[in-house]
Order: structure tokens, then sequence, then C-alpha cells
């Protein structure tokens, strides 16, 4: 595994390229506890879909929320409900289970999309920072054609691997490591190594084009 490097690096704010986010001290988000209507997770067989609540305006949720895809001008704020759970700033969404322990395998197919963030973050995460730039969240991603991985606020690079049609997310808590998956081979590209302290959600960055996540199965024979 390399070895992390702080990389300049980017995300999107309002439509809006941030060529340099510096690390600050955020506060976690605060859910009310209607919040813990979605189950939680100790097994295997992880099977979820996209939480609308935490979706970004920019965001649109299709085939039974298990998709999600970019829209350029997306809703008026407004127009959105609010809640404590939403994106404002970033084009994010969470998935609708916490994972509490166990070791968990997904799947996402990209479909025309050349800049997006897959992997992991706290339930509580703050909602004022994107995924990947603080340490409650732990990403794979992909712009300018070369894949990272990002924690933290830094990037490390990513190699041997193009632009799949679709990769697999390994996720085992108590080892505490989210590992991207080559589904062909299959094999474990990259690993990141973490400290998981509380309930963790499936996480999402969307900048174009569309992602359609596949939950439910079983881990690939042989991974490690």
């Amino acid at each position: 595994m390399a070895m992390p490097a702080s990389l300049t690096h980017f995300c999107r704010l309002a439509g809006r390229t941030v060529s340099s986010l510096p690390v600050k001290h955020t506060r976690q988000i605060i859910l009310p506890a209607r919040r813990w209507y979605m189950t939680r997770s100790t097994g295997n067989n992880l099977q979820f879909r996209l939480d609308e609540r935490t979706a970004h305006s920019s965001l649109d949720l299709f085939k039974k929320d298990t998709g999600v895809i970019y829209r350029m001008l997306g809703l008026d704020p407004s127009h959105v409900q609010d809640n404590p759970e939403r994106f404002r700033d970033w084009a994010v969404v969470f998935g609708d289970e916490k994972i509490t322990g166990g070791r968990h395998y997904w799947e996402v197919t990209v479909k025309k999309s050349h800049e997006f963030r897959l992997g992991v973050a706290e339930a509580l995460m703050s909602r004022e920072d994107c995924v990947g730039t603080n340490g409650s969240s732990w990403v794979f991603g992909y712009a300018q054609r070369k894949w990272f991985a990002m924690t933290g606020n830094k990037m490390v690079p990513v190699t041997l691997v193009g632009k799949p049609d679709r990769v697999g997310v390994l996720l085992d808590y108590e080892a505490g490591l989210l590992g991207l998956v080559d589904i062909q081979k299959p094999k474990v590209i990259h690993t990141v190594k973490a400290r998981f302290r509380g309930p963790l959600c499936p996480a999402f960055g969307l900048w174009d084009g569309e992602l359609l996540t596949h939950s439910g199965l079983e881990e690939p024979e042989g991974l490690k």
C-alpha cells in the first residue's frame, strides 16, 4: 500500500471547482432521534438503498433508490425538504444502512461519469464536508482519468486500474479495512487502513453521469 501523500485535489462546491481545501475542525452533525429508523448491520450480505434525505439537491435517485444521477442545474435548494441529514454544499448521498460490524461487499456500476467517489463515512459525519476531506470518511475516487484513495483531505494514487464500468467495495469493519475490488479477476486493487469507531454508511459523491449500486451480494471467493 502506498504511503499517504498530501496532493493538490479538488471537490466541487455549488458548481465551482475548489482547488485547495484547507483542513479544518468541523462539528459533527447532530441528528434527531428519528434518524435511527435505519437498521444496523453487523453480519454479511449488506443490503441498502440510497437515502434521499441525505442527497444534495443536484442528485436525483432512481431505480427504487439504488441509483443516483447528477443534474447540472439540480433542484432549487428552497424546494428540497430542509433537514439536518442533507448535504447542502456537496454532491453527496449516503446509503440508508448503518454498519456497526462485520465484513461486507457491494458493487457499483459507473455510467458516463468522469468524476465520482465511493466508500464509507461515519453516519454522523458533518454535512458541511465532502466525503474524503475529513477523518470521518474513507473513499476511492476517480477524476482526470485517474483513481485515488482519500481520507483526511489526503490523496494516494491508485495505479494499475483503468476506468471499469463496474467495481466492487469490500469493507471489513473489525479489521479496519476498505478495499477497491476489480470484479473481473476478482482481486483487491487497493486497501485503506482505518480505525472505525462508530456506525458507518455507504457513501457516494458524484459530479457527472450516474452510479448504480448493487448490494446484498456474496463476497467473491479469494478476496483477502
